[in-house]
């Protein structure tokens, strides 16, 4: 166990093991930006078996506008050969850096997933991964972190019933997850349901999956605590993507910052820290944190 995290971990040679350990179900398709492509070993089947199959998946593909793309490509490669066997499809819906300094990475590897159980049944879940890099003559994987968003709460609050209905909120199954469980802070629910009258929310990261700490210190991350929430997409173009107006990057940055976070981070530096800053690890995801 990483003293870090405090939660499980996996290394590298545990990844084989990643579609088993979903998280919630999503009913929402890959992203139709990538080329399909058939899991990694499909399962065998008779002609005659009734099996349901196993859904096809996309190939993820790096921005070329990354700023560390060698480091994201291992870290989802490593998810994708894991996730993808003769009994599991796994979908990387995106990735997006929880740190990224000169040696050391952290890339967050967001993921839907499909599962054949023993009775035959397909199972969908999903899980997101904080996958742990060095550079050393390259990148390379050194552990694998999976969500761990806990059992679903027997009460949620008004707020997060309508996050989890709303249809321009976007939610992964991690984040999903965490919604269900309770333990996200009603003020980032409300303030997703107050930037979704303006724009459609492609969530990445809530609380699980994301480092227990701010990458490379000792400070606490809003992330574990429920008290934040990373966009990576908006009204349908990424954060990243070179032809991503730069207005609607910072009118949503400019609107998390008036929704109540006190701590927005993005591609751009629109004011003085700490209301909003910017760095290489938030070029790709727009960041808002919450006091309370």
């Amino acid at each position: 166990m990483s003293p870090d995290l405090g939660r499980r971990s996996f290394l590298l040679l545990g990844v084989g093991t990643l579609a088993a350990g979903c998280s919630a179900a999503s009913s929402t398709g890959p992203s139709s930006s990538a080329k399909p492509t058939r899991p990694a070993a499909a399962p065998s089947r008779s002609p005659s078996s009734s099996l349901t199959p196993l859904p096809e998946v996309t190939r993820w593909q790096v921005d070329p506008r990354d700023v560390e793309p060698a480091a994201k490509r291992a870290a989802v490669r490593a998810i994708q050969r894991g996730g993808n066997t003769r009994r599991s499809a796994l979908q990387v819906i995106d990735a997006q850096y929880g740190g990224i300094l000169s040696s050391s990475a952290s890339v967050l590897v967001v993921c839907r997933s499909w599962t054949r159980v023993p009775s035959g049944a397909v199972r969908p879940g999903g899980a997101t991964y904080d996958v742990r890099l060095v550079r050393s003559g390259g990148w390379h994987v050194v552990a694998v972190h999976p969500s761990r968003p806990g059992p679903p709460a027997r009460h949620v609050s008004e707020a997060a019933r309508r996050v989890l209905g709303h249809p321009r909120i976007d939610l992964p199954p991690a984040s999903r997850a965490d919604v269900l469980s309770g333990r996200v802070h009603d003020s980032v629910l409300t303030a997703m349901l107050t930037l979704a009258r303006r724009y459609a929310l492609g969530v990445s990261v809530v609380r699980s999956g994301h480092p227990l700490h701010v990458f490379g210190t000792s400070r606490l991350s809003d992330h574990p605590q429920g008290r934040a929430f990373d966009t990576w997409r908006i009204d349908g173009h990424p954060v990243v993507a070179g032809r991503t107006p730069r207005a609607l990057v910072a009118g949503y940055m400019e609107a998390a910052a008036a929704a109540g976070s006190y701590n927005v981070g993005g591609p751009y530096l629109l004011g003085s820290p700490p209301q909003f800053f910017s760095d290489a690890t938030h070029h790709d995801h727009v960041h808002a944190g919450f006091a309370s």
